[in-house]
């Protein structure tokens, strides 16, 4: 199947349009002859699968909104269809308590968490902050949420304090103030919620405040001039806002270590995490992931190694470091650190696991880039010189990958060159390529822009 303009064309491999990548809706005639379906049921397959097709071509972000909030109980789910939403070009952003519903809500063309994915708000707060924001508009400052949240559920109690920190943690809040940060707001917080408390009380005995009076309000219309606010403070390191974020919603939402730098981590290192099991038995393998737990473990012979928790931006996976391995990188194995990682990999509990025999922080990470004119990437003896150049800069551990940039003098192609071309030291690597007549850089992987 293929997409013209907006609209959908042809049946060829539909399953890589249908349900994100979802395979329970294959419709290659083999896979079905091979599950043995009849006519009825492929035909049925058939119709739902071009439905969702047609939904995903067209409405893209209500089509992806609505995948992640069924599958929002599976977690490895949400995590590589939020991955795949990156890819589409579409931005998954943190719950705003001005936009989000309940479940994921798209908005334009981005998607906001739904605001039942953050821990401690249960659903009592929910209806009641959606039924204040139906009655009164958009919640205008922390104390506006913290008045009218309570009156709108009919229990003063339904509003506590564990929620509101939660909500303001996840970055719920954030469209509230947007001159004060994070920080700021759980300042702010023990004195608007007593001054919301004491308002309350107020109003159920019939009392209207001095600013009330002035304004020309009543106790049923509040002035928020009195709120008040704690002193100034800086903002947490954007380090701890993500781990709060991950902690609260269960992945990073608002940025992601590996964010930023996923295009040229795919060029050298194209396996992700989500896909390991279609790598096992392949040999050596190479992925990019933070490193989100560390397990150290002593053997019964005394020798020490480790199982790690890895993460990247499609999922999560446990890995091994066996004594040997172990002794020589246990120094690079820190946690919250993205990693360059080396290993084989292997079937347990019917999951895949890598088996870790090398790591490098990413920000030591080089690659040996050469540039190519197009007339010369096409030219056979051109093409056997750099093969023998590069074989001749094996070594014993060739870690460094080879990516080739051919241009045509207006657009450039980047081409990662096999694993069997990998060298092992990228300065040497870039003299003998610069000897032999090739433009050739050593490039930390962190200063590309592909």
């Amino acid at each position: 199947m293929k997409i013209v303009g907006r609209r959908l064309v042809g049946w060829q491999a539909v399953y890589d349009i249908g349900l994100a990548g979802d395979h329970n809706f294959l419709l290659a005639n083999g896979a079905i002859a091979a599950n043995c379906f009849n006519k009825s049921h492929s035909t049925a397959y058939g119709y739902v699968t071009y439905q969702t097709a047609f939904l995903k071509a067209n409405f893209p972000v209500e089509y992806m909104a609505a995948l992640l909030t069924a599958n929002s109980g599976d977690q490895d789910k949400v995590q590589r269809y939020i991955a795949t939403c990156l890819s589409m070009g579409i931005e998954v952003l943190p719950p705003d308590v001005n936009r989000s519903d309940i479940d994921f809500t798209p908005v334009g063309d981005k998607i906001l968490f739904g605001l039942s994915a953050v821990r401690n708000v249960g659903q009592g707060v929910i209806e009641a902050i959606l039924q204040a924001r139906a009655e009164g508009g958009a919640f205008q400052s922390l104390a506006d949420f913290c008045e009218r949240v309570p009156r709108a559920g009919g229990d003063s109690r339904i509003l506590n304090r564990r929620a509101l920190e939660s909500l303001i943690a996840c970055g719920a809040m954030d469209s509230l103030h947007p001159q004060r940060n994070r920080n700021q707001l759980m300042q702010d917080l023990p004195l608007v919620l007593e001054w919301a408390q004491a308002r309350a009380k107020d109003r159920a005995v019939g009392q209207v405040n001095l600013f009330d009076m002035l304004a020309g309000g009543s106790s049923n219309e509040p002035s928020y001039d009195p709120a008040p606010s704690a002193p100034p403070v800086d903002d947490l390191p954007d380090a701890e806002k993500l781990r709060q974020e991950k902690d609260l919603l269960g992945f990073y939402v608002s940025n992601h270590p590996l964010k930023d730098i996923h295009r040229p981590a795919a060029m050298i290192a194209p396996i992700s995490l989500a896909d390991l099991e279609q790598h096992t038995g392949q040999g050596m393998v190479s992925v990019i992931a933070l490193l989100t737990g560390l397990k150290p473990i002593t053997t019964k012979r005394g020798e020490r190694m480790a199982i790690v928790q890895l993460e990247d931006l499609t999922g999560q996976a446990e890995a091994v470091v066996f004594p040997k391995a172990y002794e020589r990188i246990h120094g690079q194995l820190q946690l919250d650190h993205r990693l360059l990682l080396w290993g084989t990999l292997e079937m347990r509990d019917d999951r895949p696991q890598l088996l870790i025999e090398d790591a490098e922080p990413l920000e030591e990470v080089k690659l040996v880039l050469v540039d190519l004119p197009v007339e010369q990437a096409g030219d056979i003896q051109a093409q056997s010189r750099l093969s023998e150049v590069l074989k001749q800069q094996v070594g014993e551990m060739p870690k460094v990958p080879v990516v080739v940039k051919v241009t045509d003098g207006y657009h450039a192609q980047y081409v990662r060159l096999g694993p069997q071309f990998r060298v092992e030291d990228a300065d040497r690597a870039r003299q003998a390529l610069t000897s032999a007549g090739f433009h050739a850089q050593a490039s930390e992987l962190l200063s590309l822009k592909f």
